[in-house]
């Protein structure tokens, strides 16, 4: 990636950023667009469970029509926090979202589409755009041409100063090649080099018009990645314990690592931690609070969800459930590998899945810096306000990266992190369960670095 190399040495460097856990695409697209947790903004995976829509399964929110379905059931809170769309919206503005990932990340960035566009390769939004916008830009190809055809699509109507104040880009390679393909397979490297070309694009545009000077780039994904070779779903492993009837029976219904248990019968959800703590596949388990000041959850041996700053008041299950990891390398020699299935992907929390890269140059930005404070993909887009003079919602859990930003940061900023280790244990009768979780503070702000979790005396 040379182009995405050299910009990466002109400008701030965040070296110790951080994805949003649980480490999936539409988790982190919504806390990208809201500055929030999920705790906060209520898209709780990439798989949800909404039991007024679809009583047996989570809904798919890759999907926009299903993301529709929700904020139709919920009058209109597809998210329970406001977006960066609505506040520029407020505030005379515009966001201009450019993706060729899923309808439902595209979609996730700018939820309601307010006062600006969704251009996505597989949908545009509003409607009454799209036969000006595949007019201009013509039709979209197929394989990575999708990549090119977006970028087109952004040197048009974002890198101008008459567009949109803000624009978002999301390329979805490499991520889908390394699902596919695995992590360093010649599919994914092509695919790498292919959306550097076109990042390359971005930057000599903004140079031939004159505009380097105008914009701030910053750039971040959604995750890191690791190799899969988990062979144990999470709900069939229920049902062949007895505590799900079928697939389909809605005594207990898995979301993707959530797990709902009707009415909340508190002797099940412990019987289903015991179970799952017994097993070398499952990493860390956490459940509800058992009170307002205290770490642990409310089942012995888990942490709570204020920890990993999932309690959503309505929205989260009764236990979320990692899965395990360690630091094999794959056949490419890349380290981290997940017990979670198929080839490669991420939704964990390893430190390969939850460490990302932070990247920001523009007028705005120290040059050649890097910084060492902890950051996290919620602190995006409260900096992007800052850096338009508009007023940060009091909601918005992240904050201000000033660490990156030219100028003195405010009296009382803080200035230097701790690490601070979190653990719980459980006595079971194979042995002891325990699981540890590292995070990083700075002032009141905190950013989980990893879980682990140790088996002593499981034979």
């Amino acid at each position: 990636m040379p182009n995405l190399y050299l910009f990466s040495k002109k400008g701030s460097y965040g070296k110790q950023h951080h994805s949003i856990f649980p480490t999936v695409t539409r988790v982190n697209a919504s806390s990208l667009s809201t500055g929030c947790y999920p705790g906060s903004h209520g898209l709780m995976g990439n798989t949800v469970y909404f039991p007024q829509i679809k009583e047996t399964a989570g809904l798919n929110t890759g999907d926009a029509e299903e993301l529709n379905k929700i904020a139709e059931a919920t009058d209109n809170h597809l998210l329970t926090a406001v977006s960066l769309g609505e506040v520029l919206e407020q505030n005379g503005s515009r966001l201009f979202v450019f993706s060729s990932g899923s309808t439902g990340q595209a979609l996730m960035q700018n939820h309601k589409v307010s006062g600006g566009a969704i251009i996505n390769t597989t949908m545009i939004l509003p409607e009454s755009m799209k036969t000006k916008i595949l007019g201009e830009i013509g039709a979209v190809p197929a394989g990575l041409g999708k990549h090119r055809w977006l970028t087109d699509a952004v040197i048009k109507y974002g890198l101008t100063l008459d567009g949109p104040l803000v624009s978002t880009l999301w390329y979805g390679d490499p991520d889908g090649a390394a699902h596919k393909n695995g992590i360093g397979s010649p599919e994914a490297v092509e695919s790498i080099k292919y959306v550097d070309e076109q990042f390359g694009r971005i930057i000599k545009s903004l140079q031939l018009k004159g505009l380097d000077k105008n914009f701030n780039i910053v750039i971040s994904s959604d995750h890191g990645f690791v190799t899969h070779v988990g062979k144990q779903g999470l709900a069939d492993f229920l049902i062949s314990k007895g505590f799900k009837k079928d697939k389909e029976s809605t005594d207990v219904v898995v979301a993707e690592g959530a797990i709902y248990v009707k009415n909340h019968d508190s002797q099940i959800i412990k019987n289903i931690v015991a179970a799952l703590q017994g097993q070398d596949w499952v990493g860390g388990i956490y459940t509800k609070n058992q009170d307002n000041t205290n770490i642990k959850g409310s089942v012995e041996g888990t942490l709570s969800f204020e920890t990993i700053r999932w309690d959503h008041p309505g929205r989260s299950g009764d236990i979320l459930v990692d899965m395990n990891w360690n630091d094999n390398k794959n056949g490419a020699g890349y380290a981290g590998t997940s017990f979670a299935r198929g080839v490669a992907g991420h939704g964990g929390f390893s430190p390969y899945e939850i460490h990302i890269a932070l990247l920001a140059s523009g007028p705005s930005f120290k040059k050649k810096f890097n910084g060492n404070l902890p950051t996290s993909n919620i602190d995006i887009i409260p900096t992007v306000l800052h850096l338009h003079n508009l007023t940060i919602p009091q909601q918005m859990d992240g904050r201000v990266m000033y660490e990156l930003l030219k100028g003195k940061a405010p009296k009382g900023t803080p200035n230097k992190a701790k690490l601070e280790l979190l653990k719980t244990e459980v006595n079971l009768p194979w042995g002891v369960y325990k699981l540890e979780l590292e995070r990083s503070v700075l002032g009141k702000y905190n950013y989980p670095n990893y879980t682990k979790v140790v088996r002593d005396g499981k034979k």
